[in-house]
């Protein structure tokens, strides 16, 4: 009977040992993600047990569905989420082991997901609008005229701006509107808040004349980072374009302020210079168009300007001149006149001048005469 006994315990711990060394990563969840239903992970006791049956008796659940709860499972455990609601995914390795290289280009092919998580159908893509999100309340530049008036400015297309889309490696190339478009989109679903992208969103619409939404990217771009001297240098180049001269000198000053020292300032200095021009200081603007030349050396507009500026009369210096002339011919004139009229007096014929002294000369003499003198 003890023989028995011993038998009995020595099968079951053989057979324990059996399921232990047989038992692998898969047989270990007791979750799976509902397919069929809402996609929740809801437990599945069955699988679990039907794993240790296919282990022992050889049939039961196939391996297949094992791995798609492996992926399913490594999907889940390898995305992250932030207090923001958005999500990315961390790793891949383990899906393109299971599945290939293939398939995973194919997996990234599938529609895009936004940053809550939901599908994005091609229509939508095609549909969604490119914009900087909602209007910021407030921004540290909002007290100038030309963006508190940003509602009813004129559409004011500024093609050139393309040239800052062209990749270094193709500058000689044609520039495709709709595919930097396309790109943008995508570059905003990657980083929704980000600066850069703002500023190159405004930058988009002085393409294509939209004023009003460039400045509203501007303005969200500035309430993140009021200091960055490439937004308030292009937003000062919008408002110089509408011909608000006060307030494109004020953010371009500032733009030359807040630029980093070890970045060259050409541009902000070029630029003060054809506001400055515009607004008919020709002396200042000469002073910044020649500090572009000692930065930039060779600069064509910047000599360009310059040749015209020298070639043309100062406008200011004439018309003080002019002033100054005119005073002075009727000074002379009003010299000459009080001397002819004095003249005149004095040339006079014998008659009523004369008659007049004559009686002064006598009425004084008879009061000399009368006079009695003093006792």
């Amino acid at each position: 009977m003890f023989t028995g006994s011993c038998f009995r315990f020595s099968f079951l711990c053989l057979l324990c040992c059996a399921l232990y060394s047989q038992t692998d990563s898969e047989t270990s969840y007791t979750w799976r993600l509902d397919l069929s239903g809402e996609g929740k992970i809801v437990a599945d006791v069955e699988l679990g047990a039907a794993n240790i049956a296919n282990m022992v008796g050889g049939s039961g659940v196939r391996r297949e569905e094992v791995a798609k709860q492996e992926v399913m499972m490594d999907i889940l455990l390898s995305t992250v989420t932030n207090h923001d609601g958005m999500w990315k995914k961390t790793s891949n390795e383990n899906h393109c082991s299971l599945y290939g290289i293939t398939h995973c280009q194919e997996t990234y092919g599938q529609p895009t997901r936004n940053n809550r998580g939901i599908l994005i159908e091609s229509a939508d893509l095609d549909d969604e609008v490119l914009d900087c999100g909602k209007a910021v309340n407030f921004t540290y530049y909002d007290h100038l005229v030309g963006i508190q008036n940003r509602a009813s400015h004129l559409h004011i297309p500024e093609p050139e701006v393309a040239n800052l889309f062209k990749k270094k490696s193709k500058k000689g190339s044609e520039i495709d509107i709709d595919s930097i478009e396309r790109r943008l989109k995508k570059s905003k679903r990657d980083k929704p808040k980000s600066v850069e992208i703002y500023n190159q969103i405004a930058n988009f619409w002085r393409i294509k004349g939209d004023t009003q939404a460039s400045i509203e990217c501007f303005r969200r771009a500035l309430a993140v980072s009021p200091n960055n001297a490439e937004i308030l240098l292009n937003l000062a180049r919008v408002l110089f374009n509408l011909q608000y001269l006060d307030d494109a000198i004020f953010l371009t000053r500032r733009s030359l302020e807040v630029q980093p020292p070890d970045q060259n300032a050409w541009q902000q200095h070029f630029q003060l210079g054809e506001i400055l021009k515009a607004y008919g200081h020709f002396q200042e603007a000469a002073l910044h168009l020649r500090h572009v030349l000692e930065l930039r050396p060779n600069h064509e507009p910047a000599l360009a300007i310059l040749k015209e500026m020298e070639a043309a009369p100062d406008s200011t210096v004439h018309v003080y001149t002019l002033l100054i002339i005119v005073f002075l011919v009727l000074a002379v004139l009003g010299w000459i006149l009080s001397t002819l009229d004095a003249s005149l007096a004095e040339l006079q014929p014998d008659g009523s001048g004369h008659t007049t002294r004559n009686l002064n000369f006598k009425i004084s003499r008879n009061g000399l005469k009368h006079r009695k003198p003093n006792t």
